[in-house]
């Protein structure tokens, strides 16, 4: 599934063939995705100018006047901008006709992305319970042991609920835990608060650094470019079970935790 860094990297792709553009109009193949095709998107997207693309979360954000366009790229999903005349594949579900003769085209095989409509002045019901972003000035170490108190779950677990922290994906929480010398086991009541603040910083940074390499192409993640991301060159313990680890040399450890795959030095993290 694309997390944080591979969503930023595809709304940094899109922003200079966005932004300023004007929507013709909006074709749908297939509306049904997670969730149906918002009706809102194909009758008042078109005409619309586009004033700015964020992202929130794992969600991007297509700003226009009369609303904003809610989009996730679910499990397999990308966006691409291709030239008006290119013809679809059996899994383009949406088209949105720019008016530079370029399409932003929603490719989705599995079907688990969504195009949803936000009105101005609202919070759509997915936003509402998340947490602050991990590269924002309302995240830190102080925020994540404030909320692990008293918390049995596993660290990892924990730092992947969306209403702690946004975006802190599988990938992402095993490469940081490694950098903060973590083991992903232990119970979130018991990190210091020391340990807390030095696991926020490895979250900034690996997630800044995974921006940087385009994101991590494990599967299916492709930029709107075509480009792939090189961050899983630099992935220290996921996917590396049995591996040695890269500081120590002791084999790489894998179990389940909250039905993710997780991985960590038995060495480095404690």
């Amino acid at each position: 599934m694309p997390e944080l860094p591979e969503v930023e990297t595809t709304r940094r792709g899109l922003l200079p063939h966005l932004v300023g553009r004007r929507v013709r109009a909006v074709v749908v193949r297939q509306p049904q995705l997670r969730w149906p095709i918002a009706a809102e998107l194909v009758a008042q997207l078109p005409g619309q100018r586009i004033e700015a693309v964020e992202r929130r979360a794992k969600y991007l954000l297509v700003h226009t006047r009369v609303g904003s366009a809610l989009l996730h790229l679910g499990m397999s999903g990308s966006l691409r901008i291709v030239p008006e005349r290119t013809p679809p594949g059996p899994h383009d579900h949406v088209d949105w006709r720019l008016d530079d003769r370029h399409l932003l085209r929603l490719t989705d095989p599995r079907r688990f992305g969504c195009e949803l409509w936000q009105l101005p002045g609202t919070l759509h019901p997915l936003l509402r319970r998340l947490g602050p972003e991990p590269l924002g000035d309302g995240f830190d170490g102080d925020h994540l042991w404030q909320r692990a108190r008293g918390r049995g779950a596993a660290v990892k677990t924990f730092i992947m609920d969306q209403s702690v922290v946004v975006g802190v994906g599988n990938i992402y929480a095993s490469e940081a835990l490694f950098e903060a010398g973590i083991d992903p086991r232990r119970a979130a009541g018991r990190v210091a608060r020391e340990r807390y603040r030095r696991l926020a910083q490895t979250i900034r940074r690996v997630l800044a650094r995974a921006i940087e390499r385009g994101g991590t192409t494990l599967r299916d993640f492709i930029a709107p470019d075509g480009a792939r991301g090189y961050f899983e060159q630099e992935l220290a313990v996921y996917g590396r079970a049995g591996e040695p680890c890269r500081a120590c040399g002791t084999a790489i450890a894998q179990a389940v935790l909250g039905q993710r795959a997780t991985y960590w030095c038995p060495r480095c993290q404690r």
